[in-house]
């Protein structure tokens, strides 16, 4: 007995052994692979409340001039595109370009050359939505409370935390100083601002937008409540599905954004507050498809298109006839990068052949910019170049971005403008195009570009321009410039007509300027609302070396909030 009793005893405790190990197995997995079952829940829940009906066509409304004029009598019509996170060096109209140059962007480029160039054309701001903010409204976005790029309130602490747990940082987050007030849905630009599509609209223009929104969705701040007659709107973005046979894609596993990305986005627009549904193929090559039915649904009447394209903005995704044609790009990731430029620049050589086709070349404001420069979290150091910095900075990496005009019955080609211009100048030179009355009852920061891009003005453009996130502060004052990084109480002062690329930090040898920069940043700042939400952390941004690269002691940081 006493032997067959040693016998059951030793046969519970192995399997109960054996079931405490296969627990532990589970539990040591779960934990090692934590990041990535909490993502993989994230996009099960996403994907359950945001269901994505199968292609709905489009629909463009057309009709003849509201006034009955002849083309030639017509106002000129207005196409604003902006491209998202485009780098300064994405394009070679200056003698750069994705791959060392290997990727040429020609129908861009054109815009360039064959009308005006502001070569020191400004963001609104280092990430999108508070620069489209600057855009629609003519004004700073602060004024009204638009500080920070919308997020849903989960997102971001997810990135923080994905970012805390899998990468070492260079300086702790910061924790917000109290809740979000406000959903995402209902971050955005309030309906008291008088969008330039309402200036337009009520000029006698057909208001049109295809592509990316980001300034709200609720309480009337959605595009077709804002001033848009029609609006094909970007609910979210993969350029196609992950694993559709025609698209090829690059995960970046050092980023802790793209890592959420790729699991909360879908490939999804909406029209005019629909459901959301499958765009027809890959994403750039719609909204230009569409971009181009518009304008020819409307080329009996004065329009204006605004056609924000998400490209070349992460996650990187390419169709597969693009990246093939790319083969000699060694680097997959970049591979993939200049392949979307591509899709880009294609895109804006279909509006352009569109606009000929239809005898609207000749009469037509063509704008060309991006929200932002490229960020460091591509891992591709040249994106940006000469410049330092990047998104999510206000070096000049962050916010001096392309800025063209076309227009040739009006415009001299190969005119280059050297003041300073912002984004928010397209709204007074949009109205001014098309003959209409700017708003009496606020203050409209940006001016008419018109005289300058004719030759016809002298002196400057804006005498001071200043930038506001958080932690992150900018004035550029008669060339001037004060980057201001609190915390950690970091100054970065640099005289931009003699070294534009900010290389030589001047706060030492130049206190002065530190004093007069921060006092003027602080008389502007007086007049600024605070922001609507606050932010929900604040993080490190290093200034010079991309997220692939990993940081130094002695590297130069700025602290960014969002």
């Amino acid at each position: 007995m006493i032997p067959r009793m040693t016998m059951s005893i030793s046969s519970s405790m192995r399997r109960l052994l054996g079931v405490v190990l296969a627990v532990g197995l589970l539990v040591g997995v779960g934990w090692m692979y934590r990041i990535e079952l909490l993502l993989a829940g994230v996009g099960i829940l996403v994907n359950l409340s945001s269901s994505v009906d199968p292609n709905v066509p489009v629909s463009w409304s057309s009709g003849p001039d509201p006034a009955g004029r002849s083309r030639e009598k017509r106002p000129p019509n207005i196409v604003l595109i902006v491209a998202d996170d485009l780098g300064w060096n994405d394009i070679t109209f200056a003698g750069g370009g994705v791959a060392g140059g290997t990727v040429p962007t020609p129908h861009i480029d054109s815009i360039a050359k064959e009308g005006v160039i502001f070569h020191n054309g400004y963001a609104g701001n280092a990430t999108c939505a508070p620069a489209r903010a600057a855009l629609m409204s003519g004004r700073y976005s602060t004024r009204f409370g638009f500080e920070y790029t919308p997020a849903p309130s989960s997102i971001i602490p997810l990135v923080m935390w994905v970012d805390a747990a899998g990468q070492p940082r260079i300086a702790p987050t910061l924790p917000a100083e109290d809740d979000n007030t406000l959903s995402f849905e209902e971050m955005g630009m309030p309906p008291s601002e008088v969008t330039i599509a309402e200036v337009l609209r009520n000029a006698g223009y057909h208001t049109v937008h295809v592509g990316k929104w980001h300034l709200g969705r609720a309480n009337g701040m959605a595009p077709h409540d804002q001033g848009f007659e029609e609006s094909l709107m970007m609910e979210s973005g993969l350029y196609l599905p992950e694993d559709d046979p025609g698209v090829v894609n690059a995960k970046l596993n050092f980023d802790q954004a793209d890592r959420v990305i790729w699991r909360v986005m879908q490939h999804a627009v909406s029209f005019n507050g629909s459901r959301a549904f499958e765009p027809q193929g890959y994403l750039t090559d719609y909204l230009s498809d569409e971009a181009v039915k518009a304008i020819e649904a409307n080329r009996e009447r004065p329009f204006f298109l605004y056609l924000a394209h998400f490209a070349p903005h992460t996650p990187l995704q390419a169709t597969l006839d693009d990246y093939e044609a790319l083969s000699h790009i060694p680097l997959h990731r970049e591979r993939i990068y200049a392949a979307m430029v591509r899709a880009l620049d294609r895109g804006v050589g279909r509006v352009l052949d569109a606009l000929r086709q239809q005898g609207l070349e000749e009469n037509t404001l063509v704008i060309f910019t991006s929200d932002n420069g490229a960020p460091g979290s591509l891992g591709l150091p040249s994106v940006n170049s000469p410049y330092r910095g990047w998104k999510a900075t206000f070096f000049e990496g962050g916010i001096h971005v392309p800025f063209f005009f076309k227009w040739p019955a009006q415009l001299p080609s190969g005119t280059a403008v050297h003041q300073p211009v912002h984004h928010f100048d397209v709204f007074a030179t949009a109205a001014s195009v098309a003959g209409a009355e700017l708003p009496k009852d606020r203050l409209i920061d940006g001016i008419d570009l018109l005289p300058f891009a004719k030759g016809e003005a002298d002196g400057t453009t804006h005498e001071a321009l200043f930038w506001r996130s958080g932690a992150s502060k900018t004035a550029l004052v008669r060339g001037w410039k004060l980057n201001m990084s609190d915390p950690p109480g970091r100054r970065w002062v640099f005289d931009l007509r003699a070294d534009p690329t900010e290389r030589r930090n001047l706060a030492a040898t130049r206190p002065d300027k530190v004093v007069e920069l921060e006092r003027a940043f602080l008389a502007h700042n007086s007049e600024q609302m605070n922001s609507r939400w606050p932010p929900t952390a604040s993080f490190a941004t290093p200034v010079d070396k991309d997220t692939s690269v990993p940081v130094e002691l002695g590297d130069d940081w700025v602290y960014w909030s969002n």
